[in-house]
């Protein structure tokens, strides 16, 4: 790995100068995101005066908006400039947090909420593929400091909620949307300052010259919906993500059901999954600059989730002191295999795409964290937890499982790919020659 710690890095990331604004603006935005994921349901419950049904809805239709989010943006940076959809997005958050400000009924509250989760996923998708462009090479360095940035944002950003909360009025709710929205709107001017990066997706290949010397046409480059490898790695990479819901929801509920832990611990879980993101991201993404090295990296995610799902089961045998450093100690190893997944996620949903339509292929790809938050607290608390110690084993050992299987295809298609890319330009060549 290039650089001299993380400060240095931020000074000087690959990418440049756009890079500087853009990871700027993304610690902007994810502040404004922690402020309005730690007050929004409480806004919704006491300010807004609905019951557990529907914010159930409410929430669910967010979350399916938010798939459809990912391959849309995906689709249309086919087509458009990624910076101008970029600032789009921002810009419908910021309306759609405005309109919470003026609407109470419930079927315009479901719309705001739906367009600020579509919207919120579109963006992540693109700002993925505009780093991809302007990183190249050392996208994980990249990848790496957006982590560390996105979780720094989030601390602030739930520390000002924090303040809105204990004040407690519907003033303070209020002003806690409005600084969230204004987040988005300084996110949007400070991307407007970026430079459109190069090497905008086609779907149909743009010959070479050799190509159009042979006599060659457009080569067509198939739908990312019609390419299985690439929906295999897709699907797989979905259970590569359920660290989160682990995180966020199995730890706190398993610790307050199943352990005799006091219920102080639980904000810890964060704040030990905030330091080491911090800390160990750029030393992580060392281990995945490169196709091969993700690959690798998927495997010790499957064997890291597998120990912390081990220390959870074990957690229930000791008394408060020791169920509360087990679970610790778990949630430090669910923060590990995070990192791992974050960086190897990315690198292997860039490298196993067509170089021709990374865009929409990345959009597809973008799914797989949605359809986790959609899925994975259900998964958790109806399956999981219902199997008591059993079901976290078993939770382990088949992400240890899919994981391998995850590393084996991903090591199939880039041989596949490796071996196209040869064959074209031996026939680029011969073209040249004749």
């Amino acid at each position: 790995m290039r650089g001299n710690g993380l400060w240095a890095q931020l000074r000087r990331p690959p990418g440049g100068r756009d890079a500087r604004i853009m990871l700027l603006a993304q610690g902007v935005d994810r502040t404004g995101s922690g402020v309005w994921a730690a007050a929004s349901v409480l806004y919704f419950t006491y300010v807004c005066g609905m019951d557990a049904g529907r914010l159930g809805l409410l929430l669910g239709v967010g979350a399916v908006a938010g798939i459809v989010g990912s391959p849309l943006a995906g689709r249309a940076a086919e087509r458009l400039p990624v910076r101008g959809l970029l600032i789009g997005c921002h810009l419908l958050r910021v309306a759609t947090m405005g309109l919470l400000l003026v609407v109470d009924h419930f079927a315009a509250l479901l719309l705001s909420v739906a367009l600020t989760c579509l919207a919120e996923r579109g963006a992540k998708t693109l700002e993925m593929l505009f780093a991809t462009r302007i990183a190249g090479e050392r996208r994980a360095t990249y990848q790496a400091l957006f982590r560390s940035v996105a979780n720094g944002g989030y601390a602030v950003g739930t520390g000002l909620a924090a303040i809105g909360l204990a004040v407690g009025s519907t003033t303070a709710y209020r002003a806690l949307i409005v600084a969230n929205a204004l987040s988005y709107l300084l996110a949007a001017a400070l991307i407007r300052r970026t430079a459109e990066p190069a090497g905008r997706g086609l779907v149909a290949a743009v010959p070479s010259p050799a190509q159009e010397a042979a006599g060659g046409g457009l080569a067509a480059v198939p739908s990312p919906w019609r390419d299985r490898g690439y929906l295999l790695f897709v699907l797989l990479d979905l259970p590569m993500c359920l660290d989160d819901s682990v995180l966020n929801v199995g730890l706190p509920l398993w610790l307050i059901h199943h352990t005799g832990a006091p219920h102080a611990v639980v904000p810890a879980f964060l704040t030990v999954n905030t330091v080491l993101v911090v800390v160990l991201q750029l030393r992580v993404s060392a281990w995945a600059e490169n196709p091969r090295g993700a690959t690798t990296a998927v495997g010790w995610y499957g064997l890291t989730l597998l120990a912390s799902c081990a220390l959870i089961a074990l957690s229930t045998g000791g008394g408060p002191l020791t169920a509360s450093l087990v679970l610790l100690a778990a949630a430090a190893l669910v923060t590990l295999a995070e990192l791992m997944r974050s960086v190897s996620s990315w690198e292997l949903a860039v490298s196993l795409a067509p170089p021709r339509a990374k865009a929409s292929y990345l959009g597809v790809a973008g799914m797989s964290q949605s359809v986790q938050k959609s899925v994975g607290p259900m998964l958790l608390t109806g399956v999981v937890m219902a199997a008591g110690p059993a079901g976290w084993l078993a939770l382990g050992a088949a992400s240890t499982g899919l994981a391998a299987v995850q590393r084996r295809a991903s090591l199939r298609r880039l041989a596949a790919l490796e071996a196209s890319a040869g064959a074209a330009a031996g026939a680029s060549a011969a073209a040249v020659v004749g």
